[in-house]
């Protein structure tokens, strides 16, 4: 009997090497910023228990900007950087609509463009449920507003490294969102 726990016990410490190996073996092909991806998430995680805050980013609003303004900014920047407004969701307008009561101001409006999309579900198909890049633009319940998106680093940089070509395409991207939400977001017209 002791034998065959003695088995059993090095078979069980044989397995955990083998899984802590393999681990290890896996996140040396991750991109290098995956662990600050990663960390960052987790430590939003953990703070506020919420899933979404951890995988978005976001921008306060200047006071006294029109949230309809905002997401004219947002559409205009998005045509002057290349990429295409591709919908436009007045949330809050179709619940009023549908129950007849005010409802706080939610928009969201998509983006994208055709060639970079293409390529990243060429990469990977699974990239098709980030697309399209959407901006919400959302009032608090203190009449604050704000404007979320997904936070692409957890795409551009949370897995495998990209490309190089599909990684530069990415980063223009990111950079073309998060220029569209500061702009409107400071009332940058």
């Amino acid at each position: 009997m002791r034998f065959l726990t003695k088995i059993f016990a090095i078979i069980g410490f044989l397995t955990v090497v083998g899984l802590v190996v393999a681990w290890f073996a896996g996140v040396k092909d991750l991109d290098p910023k995956a662990k600050d991806v990663y960390s960052h998430m987790a430590a939003t995680l953990i703070t506020t228990g919420d899933i979404a805050k951890a995988t978005v980013v976001k921008r306060e609003v200047k006071e006294g900007i029109d949230p309809d303004d905002v997401a004219d900014s947002l559409k205009a920047v998005a045509a002057e950087m290349g990429i295409k407004s591709v919908g436009d969701l007045p949330l809050s307008k179709e619940m009023e609509a549908r129950t007849g009561k005010k409802q706080r101001y939610i928009r969201v409006l998509s983006f994208c463009n055709p060639k970079i999309a293409t390529d990243m579900v060429h990469y990977s198909m699974a990239f098709g449920a980030y697309l399209p890049c959407r901006v919400v633009i959302i009032e608090d319940p203190n009449g604050k507003y704000w404007l979320y998106t997904l936070d692409l680093d957890m795409m551009i940089h949370g897995g495998k490294k990209l490309p190089p070509k599909l990684l530069e395409e990415a980063l223009r991207v990111r950079k073309t969102i998060y220029t569209m939400m500061d702009k409107a977001a400071s009332g940058d017209f």
